[in-house]
């Protein structure tokens, strides 16, 4: 409080008590009014009982006056910014999501069945020497030796970055599946038999099954790439010339073929 409005207050005690007796105060008509600043008031409207909680009032307004510093209206940046930070910013939580360590694929009801051709239209058939599949350039009435896929769409782990739709290649009527294992150090495409079916609905890391996964990636359905979940950066290929094994490659080899269409399309109960 200003000095001028404490000598102000004083006076207007000092006025009123010159027409009352000190013992019996009677305040009923006084009302102080003490500016601390620009805009703002303090109104004594209540009657005191004695002429000492009138002192005691007095005394507070000093020691107010003494040990805060009355501040304008006007705040600076820094104070502006303490309110907003105190006043408007919410305290959040933020959930943390756990990451699935074991990189567990569940299988979905989706199956789709259909037949793969390469860039060239080269069928992909089943060797009647090997257990292989032959990318075969089929004319007339040879087409049905292309083999019937069926792809089974998996729900990838979460956290995950993949680049594609994990699937399961299985040959449609038998217990044959594609599988991406590594032979001699390098990793090569096969056929491989699974009697228990019900191993492929839950496939992780752990239990070596996410062999049998590849990525499909692509636009549509005539653009597909299947990328090994197993091991990353290695693709099913087909080689330039007819005839040949479908098998592994890496991304940057220009020499085979990595991109297939899907035809004959249509959604089964793989059971």
């Amino acid at each position: 409080m200003a000095q001028k409005d404490l000598f102000e207050l004083e006076i207007c005690i000092e006025s009123k008590s010159e027409y009352m007796d000190f013992d019996e105060p009677d305040y009923s008509e006084m009302t102080c009014r003490c500016a601390l600043h620009e805009g703002v008031q303090i109104e004594i409207e209540e009657k005191p009982t004695t002429m000492g909680q009138l002192v005691k009032i007095i005394i507070a307004m000093q020691k107010f006056k003494t040990h805060h510093k009355v501040q304008s209206t006007m705040f600076t940046e820094h104070e502006v910014f303490n309110i907003f930070m105190d006043s408007v910013v919410e305290e959040s939580v933020a959930n943390v999501v756990c990451c699935d360590a074991s990189k567990t694929y569940n299988k979905q009801d989706n199956v789709m069945e259909c037949t793969v051709c390469d860039k060239l239209q080269k069928s992909l058939v089943k060797s009647t020497i090997a257990p292989v599949l032959q990318a075969v350039t089929l004319k007339g009435g040879n087409l049905h030796r292309r083999v019937l896929f069926h792809l089974s769409s998996y729900t990838p782990p979460r956290c995950s970055d993949l680049r594609g739709q994990p699937v399961c290649l299985g040959i449609a009527k038998s217990k044959l599946y594609l599988s991406c294992t590594n032979v001699s150090g390098t990793p090569t495409l096969s056929i491989e038999e699974i009697n228990d079916k019900d191993t492929l609905k839950t496939i992780s890391a752990n239990n070596d099954m996410d062999r049998v996964l590849f990525l499909r990636r692509g636009t549509g359905n005539s653009v597909n790439t299947f990328e090994s979940v197993k091991y990353p950066g290695w693709f099913i290929s087909t080689s330039q010339a007819d005839h040949e094994c479908v098998d592994m490659c890496v991304e940057n080899d220009a020499s085979r073929l990595k991109v297939f269409t899907l035809y004959d399309k249509t959604v089964v109960f793989d059971n």
